[in-house]
């Protein structure tokens, strides 16, 4: 088990490549795998999570290899999927696990979606329910969660469905099944969520009709190869973003980042607390908008965050949450309650270690109220631990710029599944950053 101890304080400076959007990395190796013909992903994220995913078309029959900078996948078609030998192990991936079902549920053969004992505990109810309105025959434990037992050769019919959360994992899984199902798969969401899915099959040649947070396909004939530059993920990028916010004396540039209008919420969260923050050089890459990002250092102030913001940012709270304690001001998050069911319970888990840290935090079901500490030390040293969940361990990570002492992070294996290489890229940009075996 790995542990990160940071020394406080610091600034950072430079340029920080953050790894490929781990969202559309998944969604490539889907997409490619089902397209006819063969698909070359660039910046694709070679993370724990993404690389399960890839195994799993693997275990399929899917062909892959490198070329240089690319992953090279060979498509399979539509019906081309085989039977797996063994149960198809996702680790740690949720969105791999989620959409998956959809997909798997239209095939012909029987197949077993399993994962670690952190993808174990979280809920998968919130899938089986749809698909098995649309005929398939999926089945969790008692609580609806993995190992999901999946029966092949079952006709699916297209419904309408209404999720009682906006989840892009719910609508992407639903409308995964829907490319084999009999009629039009609608999906009417009850906020914005986030729309990877949509334009990925669009690139790949699905028609889709879409309007105000609704979206609708009919089944097709075939997916067509498409080339995939995947953007620099912004849930990454945004430690970096509130590390230069609350650093004195700090200057990042984070370049091709994407900035998909639905899960920009964290760069209007931080503008709107003072941030500064600028986008330059926009532009389109394989439909997802993305940008150049530079970020330096500013007094921030406590706001209230609630409404369509929450799922534009649901991934990025353990960051925000960093920047609240540090600004002028009270930050209150409301209609948060999705950030108790992710790899932890990020209200719990980040409240506990920011009490732990010193920090004025308050808990409500469905989010937190922090009192921020806008001169610096805004916390205080300790140890915290992140209930193996990789967003909670960098987030605690940067909070040690604006430490007295140094903070150590316990349990910070699970970085990798979003972040490899993270404490180099951290500690090349200035944060006083190690990882170190901790003691059995």
């Amino acid at each position: 088990m790995r542990r990160f101890r940071i020394e406080p304080g610091g600034h950072l400076q430079g340029e920080v490549q953050v790894p490929g959007d781990k969202s559309v990395s998944h969604r490539a190796v889907m997409f490619a795998a089902l397209a006819s013909g063969t698909t070359r992903v660039t910046g694709f994220l070679e993370s724990a999570d993404c690389l399960a995913t890839l195994a799993a078309f693997a275990a399929m029959g899917v062909a892959h290899r490198r070329e240089g900078n690319a992953l090279v996948i060979d498509g399979v078609g539509l019906h081309g999927l085989q039977a797996p030998d063994a149960p198809l192990d996702l680790g740690n991936a949720g969105t791999s696990m989620r959409l998956l079902s959809g997909l798997m549920a239209g095939q012909a053969f029987d197949s077993v979606l399993t994962g670690d004992a952190s993808l174990s505990r979280r809920p998968m109810a919130r899938v089986i329910e749809p698909l098995t309105r649309m005929g398939a025959d999926i089945r969790g434990d008692a609580a609806g969660r993995a190992p999901l037992h999946i029966r092949g050769g079952r006709p699916l019919r297209g419904i309408t469905y209404r999720p009682p959360v906006a989840s892009a994992q719910i609508k992407s899984c639903v409308l995964l099944a829907g490319l084999y199902a009999d009629g039009e798969t609608r999906i009417e969401e009850p906020g914005v969520s986030r729309d990877h899915t949509e334009r990925m099959l669009a690139a790949f040649g699905v028609p889709l009709r879409r309007g105000d947070r609704r979206v609708s396909l009919q089944p097709v004939e075939r997916l067509r190869a498409a080339d995939v530059a995947v953007p620099a993920d912004l849930s990454s990028a945004a430690f970096f973003m509130v590390a230069a916010s609350i650093a004195a004396d700090s200057e990042l540039w984070l370049p091709a980042v994407g900035i998909n209008p639905t899960r920009r919420g964290v760069i209007d969260i931080l503008l709107a607390m003072g941030a500064d923050i600028v986008l330059d050089n926009e532009r389109e890459q394989a439909g997802e908008p993305v940008a150049d990002i530079r970020v330096r250092s500013a007094p921030l102030k406590g706001i209230a965050i609630g409404g369509d913001q929450v799922e534009l940012a649901i991934d990025e709270f353990p960051a925000i949450f960093i920047a609240a304690a540090c600004a002028e001001g009270t930050t209150r998050l409301t209609g948060a309650a999705e950030l108790r069911v992710k790899e932890s319970d990020r209200i719990a888990v980040m409240a506990d270690g920011l009490a732990t840290l010193g920090v004025d935090v308050t808990v409500a079901e469905d989010g937190l109220t922090i009192v921020g500490r806008p001169q610096a030390p805004s916390f205080g040293g300790g140890h915290v631990a992140s209930h193996a969940d990789h967003r909670i361990a960098m987030a605690f990570a940067i909070a040690a710029l604006r430490a007295d002492a140094a903070i150590t992070i316990d349990d910070c294996d699970y970085v990798d599944t979003s972040f490899p290489g993270f404490v180099s890229v951290a500690a090349a940009a200035g944060l006083a950053i190690r990882s170190e075996r901790a003691a059995s």
